[in-house]
């Protein structure tokens, strides 16, 4: 006789809205039976449905997807849905497949979208082009299970026939459809709802998210490293519960390496928050809206649950996935590293000199990126920066820092501009992480420290450089430029290395390298820097650098 695998505790009945003391049974990987038998025992260890983080970039975590699992299951973890739009960019469907054959050596559930945007605009260089007969084909493939966010909201609002022909794919396979589409309201946002997209988490105000949830979105509560929206969307909790889920969306390996949902399911809590209404959004709602086979404690179901200390602090001591424990506090844990060789990755460009960056001192005001901190939207101020040898410098004084944007997939000239909120007095920063299209991004005091740091990226063929006292110091990005090679804990000590020294320069910012990191999203308000020159959100064009 084959013995089913059991586990008794405190159990939460999500759905039910109640506790009580029971069993949970399971065989091949299926719930067989929940039994309660009695009240809540306290003492006793409770067992709940496992934690969705409904829209990531997992290459955000600056690691593969199978190290990105491997710490995903020990914060309770049990699904991402996932949008490999980032390495899409790179590499094209080559990355897609890299991500879905890598993730498969986890144990974590991830659930792949076709990314709706590569490129993201056609105001930048990418590596790659996913256009609307490959999205097609992808949707189409079972490993797919949406079409990830759609970026380019203004080509929804005009109807462009290349981006109406990728919904129309969507909605031909019935899968749903990840919307983007910041700051934008009335005729604009009802024409954006109308063309099928079912999801924001883009909302940076409630009445904002209040607004598209009245059209039928469902809003994703965001809380990654440089974008955090939990303390200005929580009200929605309360009142449109049914309508939303937590994801991190872009998540840096020292953050990550402390806490996932279950840190937003923390402080909601926290806050006085009803904790079936919570569990639902954390857990429940995302199985639902995405349809992912992700089971929910009930019989039938994949035996997908965690089991938790206390209903406070949410202590993660077991993470089940098809009835395997892949997740024991009590037992030790070695990360593996498991990659295929070669590893993707597009890079062609060559050196540069401080020729290629100079600005020609046409005037000696220009228009510069001001950087909120904590946040993917900039404003657009003048600055002045130091005039020399009839060119334009940083003006490290006033935090005007010369900021650009080489194209690392061909040899053309760099984009060049100026921003403020950065912070150092010296030296220079860079990295291949600049979204969406991940060129080489770098701001500097000195062109000959942005020109160092920016070519020993280059020889590199990707990472996360600090360049100060004629000396580099680098993360090695060898994944596309985008992820290392190394593990979650291994990543993260090397990459708060270089915050801190970036911090010891100078820099005020909570994540500095993630905020650069969104200076070349353009599809972000409200002035930004691409590979091609400075671009304005408001008429979604280039405009002169000099104001």
């Amino acid at each position: 006789m084959v013995m089913k695998n059991s586990i008794v505790g405190n159990i939460v009945d999500v759905a039910g809205g109640k506790v009580g003391y029971g069993e949970v049974v399971f065989d091949a990987g299926k719930i067989v039976s929940v039994l309660v038998s009695a009240g809540e025992r306290p003492g006793v260890n409770y067992i709940l449905p496992g934690f969705i983080d409904a829209h990531v970039h997992v290459e955000s975590s600056m690691v593969s997807p199978s190290c990105f699992g491997a710490m995903a299951v020990q914060h309770g973890t049990v699904a991402v849905v996932s949008d490999p739009h980032e390495i899409a960019n790179v590499v094209g469907e080559e990355g897609i497949n890299f991500m879905i054959e890598n993730a498969k050596e986890s144990s974590l559930k991830f659930f792949f979208g076709v990314p709706s945007c590569v490129p993201a605009t056609f105001f930048e260089t990418s590596g790659a082009e996913l256009d609307s007969d490959i999205v097609g084909r992808l949707l189409k493939r079972d490993d797919i299970y949406f079409l990830a966010e759609m970026m380019n909201y203004p080509g929804v609002i005009a109807g462009d026939e290349r981006v109406m022909a990728k919904l129309r794919h969507a909605k031909e396979v019935g899968k749903p459809v990840d919307g983007h589409i910041p700051g934008v309201g009335g005729a604009d946002l009802e024409k954006y709802v109308s063309a099928g997209i079912s999801t924001d988490h883009e909302c940076f105000t409630v009445e904002e998210a209040r607004a598209k949830i009245a059209l039928g979105m469902k809003i994703l509560i965001r809380e990654g490293s440089a974008a955090k929206n939990f303390n200005a969307l929580h009200p929605l909790i309360l009142d449109s519960p049914e309508m939303l889920m937590f994801c991190t969306d872009d998540c840096h390996p020292n953050d990550f390496q402390y806490g996932h949902i279950n840190l937003t399911v923390k402080r909601a809590l926290a806050l006085g928050y009803d904790l079936f209404t919570v569990l639902k959004i954390a857990c429940v709602n995302p199985v639902l809206h995405y349809k992912l086979p992700v089971g929910l404690l009930a019989v039938g179901d994949s035996a997908d649950f965690i089991v938790v200390d206390n209903l406070k602090d949410f202590n993660i001591t077991q993470t089940y996935i098809n009835g395997a424990c892949v997740w024991d506090s009590a037992l030790p844990f070695k990360s593996k590293v498991s990659l295929s060789s070669p590893l993707p990755n597009k890079f062609e460009r060559g050196r540069i000199t401080t020729i290629d960056i100079a600005v020609a001192a046409k005037s000696d005001k220009v228009r510069a990126i001001q950087i909120v901190d904590g946040e993917l939207v900039t404003k657009e101020v003048v600055g002045s920066p130091i005039v020399e040898n009839n060119n334009l410098i940083s003006n490290s004084a006033n935090d005007i820092l010369k900021i650009v944007v080489v194209n690392r997939y061909q040899n053309s000239p760099p984009g060049v501009g100026f921003i403020k909120g950065m912070g150092i007095s010296q030296g220079a920063i860079a990295t291949t992480i600049a979204h969406d299209s991940h060129n080489i991004i770098c701001v500097g005091v000195k062109d000959e420290d942005i020109v160092s740091a920016v070519n020993t990226i280059i020889d590199h063929k990707g990472g996360l450089c600090v360049y100060h006292d004629n000396a580099a110091n680098l993360l090695q990005l060898p994944i596309a430029g985008l992820m290392s090679s190394l593990s979650v804990v291994d990543t993260a000590d090397k990459y708060d290395e270089l915050e801190t020294i970036v911090r010891k320069l100078g820099s005020p910012l909570r994540s500095p390298f993630m905020t650069l990191s969104f200076m070349a999203l353009i599809v972000i308000p409200e002035i930004k820097l691409s590979d091609r020159g400075l671009f304005s959100t408001k008429n979604f064009g280039f405009i002169n650098i000099y104001a």
